[in-house]
């Protein structure tokens, strides 16, 4: 959609909600297009790294492995 700055200015509030809704509005002075509101592109919000330096495993973190490796190669999840 085109509109004038003059008349833009009046509807400021709503040619924002618009762009944001995804129409571009071109803006333009004596008739010609000098401006365009587009929505602006949304960052994702990125979890990786977040929890950076906030999480400390234990030394034995890896003990008990080949036993854990063993359950699931006999098939069962209890010891016999």
């Amino acid at each position: 959609m085109q509109i004038a700055i003059a008349e833009a200015k009046a509807q400021f509030a709503d040619l924002i909600r618009r762009a944001e809704a995804g129409e571009e509005i071109e803006l333009t002075r004596y008739g010609r297009p000098v401006a365009r509101l587009t929505a602006s592109p949304r960052r994702a919000n990125s979890l990786i790294g977040c929890a950076k330096g906030q999480l400390r495993l234990p030394d034995d973190i890896n003990e008990g492995d080949d036993q854990v490796a063993e359950l699931f190669r006999a098939g069962s999840v209890l010891p016999e």
